[in-house]
Parts: structure tokens; sequence; C-alpha cells
């Protein structure tokens, strides 16, 4: 019966991915406007696709290699499915670039020509569409290929590879979870090295325009510029379609291990009925799926209708609209997708034995929940990053009084972000626990990242629009063309901000999941003794790794940056400034791509390297302990991150939109805005976004080596 909800499930994803081609081919007929847009535009594209081919040189190899490492030996196959993972991200991502690389400059052009907001909005949407859908979609279809070909999950059979042989290993268990890691892998290497590329160019270009040259943001005069319009595409596109992929499968193989070791456990007191442990089985294994499925479905809708109703000069309302339509269609559907699921099921032995307080309607239950805390941590994320809302109006406020105002008061505002949605997600674990045990968690992780199509949708909205102001004024179009696309970027940057929450609550959510998923993969009883010294010293080691990791990402990004500002100084002589001559972009953009390309490969591993190195030599229950204090570390630590940096740029705009009675542009306020800027740049797009996948890889390296672990560790 599963099979069949599958195949449903399957055409959904058709659908979708119908849907983001006709999309796609909508936005390429769409006219680029003016020679010199076509031109810029041009080498935005070419500079993306460059950057893509040279860095997929170095992930290829590294994806090979760990494919034959996993066939050779943990398990035969589970090479293969690791690929598929790592090609459906990779599909995803280049997918979402590419369309954002041709959707910046017609949203550019439609503002151009129509001089109407909700005009450019829609085309703008319409490019985020195709990242978002396809986020969702071909990270479905991956994993229900996988379910579909590697049959049965039920039982704990010998498994193993070509070369070594490995008592209590699940194949298919192993296949999902090195399915997921392959995503997970994908996105590591796609945030550091587009957050490397896109801040260094950043903030090298900030430096240059706005500090030392009283030059306009996007001048073209500026090489870092150009570099800064390309890091947007291979950064806020292709590295958050691959990092909410991977989020999205990871809840789902979450969700799915723990089915089986609830089985597992529990198949003893179904013994006298078998007919109703087949049906709870697969109502478990079931429902994930065909929520997923309807979230897919909504989204589908939601942005369907978004598209083809009239918009009006509000875009905050209208990218509100599709997010709400996706999400109360994802509840709806989810009740009926529950129901059918657990149709039959006796709730009585549910409630004695799987411990759902509820019966069948208590996954349900923890997936509204989980929706419900995406929804909370976005509007939170808005509050203490929107330019309409105090916090951030307070430190454009402080930037007349100098930089040390402007950092000292953006930090006290991501300090003081942190705790409500840090309770948010802790209330949200709690009360899923409550209700449906482990696997509750597991389904409120995923129903925050049920609707994710629409949430990366409205997330790549944002750097559209910023690409298409960059492209206004490069190009020299008409000051009207600036408001509109200021007004789409200003926008832009709150939706990004909401979405580095999201993805940061979903990665608390996912990697709970994935902990417990890991404890009860190796322990009958499914605890982890916290007061062992053992535990006690991985969660310390894990803590530390966090905040080193963030000092290598950083550290990264200045050296970076600071090899751009000093080229882009060098580029930028009486000629170039005085118009007469065009600067050298093609040497800016192979630095930038080279610093982030030579940046990239050992952060990246890090995170695989880690709970490896600590399983071999000290165990499972030091693993259980890293894993714990990276998490506990690394959810504040990200939040901060992100809602400071998006605080400081926002802070940054609300100046330069005038609103600071005597402090515009070029004042003394304003130059000490930009400086809180760049600190906030690092933080938000380098830090912020890859602390969650940080956590994530690890937590995954540990699920799918954990049976290794159990039976090699040298100190016990």
């Amino acid at each position: 019966m599963s099979v069949v909800w599958y195949i449903l499930v399957l055409l959904v994803v058709a659908a979708a991915i119908a849907y983001v081609a006709y999309n796609y081919q909508r936005i390429r007929k769409m006219p680029e406007g003016t020679q010199e847009m076509a031109e810029m535009a041009g080498i935005i594209r070419s500079g993306a696709n460059t950057f893509m081919k040279t860095e997929y040189k170095t992930i290829v190899i590294v994806v090979i290699l760990l494919a034959a490492v996993f066939s050779l030996f943990v398990e035969k196959t589970s090479g293969i499915t690791f690929l598929f993972g790592a090609l459906m991200s990779s599909c995803a991502c280049v997918v979402g670039m590419r369309s954002a690389t041709y959707a910046n400059v017609r949203t550019a052009n439609k503002a151009r020509e129509s001089l109407s907001i909700g005009e450019t909005v829609k085309v703008a949407l319409c490019g985020g569409s195709i990242s978002g859908l396809s986020v969702q979609a071909l990270g479905l279809l991956g994993l229900v290929a996988v379910l579909i070909i590697f049959g049965n999950v039920r039982h704990d059979v010998a498994g193993g590879g070509y070369i070594t042989s490995l008592a209590g290993v699940n194949p298919t268990i192993m296949r999902i979870s090195t399915y997921s890691l392959g995503c997970s892998l994908v996105a590591m290497f796609n945030r550091v090295a587009g957050g490397n590329y896109t801040k260094a160019a950043d903030i090298s270009a900030d430096i240059l325009a706005k500090v030392r040259n009283d030059l306009p943001e996007d001048d073209s005069r500026v090489p870092n510029v150009i570099a800064d319009f390309i890091g947007d595409n291979v950064n806020d596109i292709a590295g958050n379609c691959s990092d909410l992929l991977e989020s999205f499968v990871a809840t789902i193989s979450a969700s799915l291990m723990i089915a089986v070791i609830l089985f597992q456990q529990y198949e003893a007191h179904f013994s006298g009925n078998m007919e109703v442990l087949d049906k709870v089985f697969n109502g478990t294994i079931t429902y994930p799926i065909l929520l997923a499925g309807v979230g897919l479905l909504s989204c589908l809708l939601g942005l369907f209708y978004a598209d083809r109703k009239k918009m009006g000069d509000n875009p905050s309302r209208e990218l509100n609209l599709a997010t709400w339509i996706s999400a109360g269609l994802t509840v709806v559907l989810g009740f009926i997708a529950a129901a059918i699921c657990f149709a039959g099921v006796d709730g009585e032995a549910l409630r004695t034995v799987y411990g759902w307080t509820a019966g069948w309607a208590s996954p349900w239950i923890c997936a509204v929940l989980g929706i419900g805390s995406g929804v909370a941590i976005g509007s939170i994320t808005e509050y203490y990053t929107s330019t309409d809302y105090k916090p951030t109006r307070t430190l454009a406020e402080m930037a007349p009084e100098g930089e040390a105002f402007v950092v000292t008061k953006g930090d006290a505002v991501g300090s003081r972000s942190v705790l409500l949605p840090v309770l948010v997600i802790g209330i949200a674990l709690f009360v899923s626990g409550k209700l449906a045990g482990i696997y509750g968690v597991a389904t409120a992780a995923l129903g925050m990242l049920a609707f994710v199509g629409a949430t990366v949708s409205i997330d790549a909205f944002g750097p559209i629009a910023d690409n298409a102001g960059g492209l206004a004024e490069s190009c020299h179009l008409d000051a009207n063309v600036r408001v509109i696309t200021d007004k789409l970027d200003a926008v832009g940057n709150t939706t990004a901000a909401v979405g580095k929450g999201f993805a940061i609550g979903s990665a608390a959510f996912a990697t709970v999941s994935l902990i417990v998923s890991y404890v009860g993969n190796y322990s009958a009883e499914m605890t982890l003794n916290i007061a062992s010294f053992v535990v006690v010293a991985g969660a310390i080691i894990g803590g530390a790794l966090v905040e080193y990791f963030s000092a290598m990402l950083t550290d990264n990004t200045i050296e970076s940056a600071k090899l751009m500002a000093d080229e882009g100084d060098k580029q930028l002589t009486p000629e170039v400034l005085a118009g007469e001559k065009t600067p050298d972009y093609n040497r800016m953009i192979e630095l930038a791509a080279r610093q982030a390309l030579k940046k990239m490969l050992v952060p990246s591993v890090l995170a695989m390297v880690i709970p490896v190195i600590g399983g071999f030599l000290f165990g499972v229950d030091f693993v259980g302990g890293l894993l714990i204090g990276a998490t506990i570390v690394a959810i504040p630590r990200a939040i901060f991150m992100g809602n400071s940096g998006g605080a400081f740029d926002n802070a940054k705009k609300y100046i330069e939109s005038g609103a600071l009675a005597g402090h515009g542009k070029g004042s003394a306020a304003h130059k000490a805005a930009v400086t809180g800027d760049t600190v906030g740049d690092t933080r938000k797009d380098v830090v912020g976004v890859a602390l969650d996948i940080f956590i994530k890889t690890m937590s995954t390296v540990a699920n799918t080596l954990v049976s290794v672990f159990r039976n090699i560790t040298l100190i016990r």
C-alpha cells in the first residue's frame, strides 16, 4: 500500500517539476532591456557558471572518493545512494542559480518598463519559485526513489561493504542516511565556498565605494561590485537551495529511521497481533513521505495563486500571502494524510505502547506545532531585522555616534533576539515529545519544512531583487527604477533574514531528531547518560568546535576581502573613476573564485571528519556528547549571527533611504552604518548559515557510521 502513496507523491513531484520548467521558459522569453543591461547580466551569468563549474571539479572528486569508501567498507549500495543525494542537491542549486541569473535582469527591466511594484514583484517571485519548488521536488524525488528501489526497511539484517562485513547494519537505513549525507556534503561545500565568495566581494565593494571613494553602492566602476553580483547567486541562491534541501531530506530521513527504531523496540508488544503491527509500521513509514508530498502540493498551489493574482504595491503582503496559503493547505492536507496513514489502527494501542496521547492524530498535531514554530521564528526574526520595527531603527539612530556605538548596539540586538526563537524551539520540542515521543519530535521538524518550497521561493526573491537593484544602478537606469528595486531589495533583506531564521529553526529540530535516531541505533533503552564523563567531554569539545569553525570561516572571508579590496584599489585609476576606462572585471572575478575555492575544502571536510575521529577513538557515547554540545552552542550562535547581521544591513539601508533626518548617503552616520554592515555581512551570510549545516552534517555522519563505531573503537 505504501508504494501506491509513493507513486502519488511522485506525480505531485512531476507536476512541480513541470511548473518549474514552465516558469524557467517564461523567464527566458522576457526581454533583458538595454544592451548595457544584457551585457552586464551576461558577465554575471558567465561568472556564476564558471565558479560553479570550477567548484564542482573539487566536489566531484570528494564525492566519488567517499562513495567508494561507503560501498567498500560500510554497505555495498550505500555509495550509490550517496552519489544520488549529491546529484539531487547539485541539480537543485544549479537550476536555482541559473534561473536567478536570468531573472535578475528581467526584474530590473520590468521595473524600467512598467514602473510598477506589483508587476516587478511577479517577475522576481517567478524566478524565486524555480529555486523553491526545485528544492522540495528534487529532494523528495531522490528519497522516494531510494525507498521504492531498495525495498524493505523493517528488519535489521546483516550488512557490509565489498571488503568488510559489519554486524547489526540495516542496509536500507544505511542507504537512506547516505542519501541524506550526500545532500549534506554538497550543501556544506556550497555554503562555505559561496559565502566566502559573496561576502569577500561585498565587504571589499562597500569599503572601496562607500568609505574610501564616496561612490554609489553598486557603481560599475568598482570591479568588486560585479563580483558581488555573482556572489549573490552562488551563495544566496545556490548555497541556500542546497542548504534547505539538505534540511528537508534530513528531517524525512530521521523520521524514517525513528520509525524503524520504534518498530524494533516495540515489536514484542504486538507479537499477538501482527496485523496491528503492520498497520502501525506502514503508517509511521508512509506519513513522513505523504506529509512532504502534500506540502509540495500546497506550495505549488500557493505559488501558482500568487503568480496569477493581481499584485498591489505592498510586496511584503503579497509574499506573505503565498507563504500563508502554502502553510494553511499543508495543515489541512497533513490532517487528511494522517487519517489515511493510520486508518484502522487501534488508538488504544498507539496510546499505551507508542505513547501517542492523541492517538493517530498525534503526529499531525506535532507537524502543526512545527509549522507554527517556523512561522513564529520567522515573525520574531522579522521584528528584529526589519526597518519597520524598533530594534533596527534604534540601531540606525546610533550611527551618528560612530562605529563603536553601531557595533555594540548591533551585538545587543542580536543577543536579545536569541531568547524567543530558542524558547519557541524548546517548547515545541517538549510538547511534541510529550504528544508522540521521539517520532513526534521528528514530525514536528518535518512539519516546519513541509512547505519549504514556498519559504525558499520567498527567500530567493531577495537576492534576485538585490541583483536587479544593482543592475539598475550599474547600468544607469532612471532613478524611479532604483526606487522600485530598492523597495524590493529592502523587503528581500527581510525575507532573507526570515529564511535564515527558518533554516536555523529547522536545523535545530532536524538535529535533535538525528541525535535521537543516533542514540536509538545503538542503545536499546534509547538513552544517553549525560552525567557520564565521556559524554560531557564530547559535549565540551563539540561546543568549542563550533566556535573554532566560526572563527575559521570569518578569518577566511576577511583575508579574501582584504586581497580583493587591495586589487580594487589598484584598478580604480583616475581613468576608471572618470569613466574613460572599464575596470578588469574578469581579473576580480577570478580572484574571488580562486580565494573561495582555496579556502573551501578544510571547513567543509571538518564536519565530516570530527565525528569519524571521535567515534573511532572514543566510541558512540563520546560522539553523542559531541553532537549535543555542538547543537546547544550552534543554535543560539547561529540565531545571533543571522539576526545581528540582518539588523546591521537594514540599519544601513534605513539611513540610505533618507529616513534618518540629516544623515543620508555619504554622511559620517552612513559610513558608521556601512562599517556595521561589513561586520554583519560575514555573520549572516557566512557563519550563521554554515553553522546549521555543520551540526546537521555531523549528526548525519554519526547516524551513517554508528554501526562502524559500535564495532570498532580504539579506546574503550
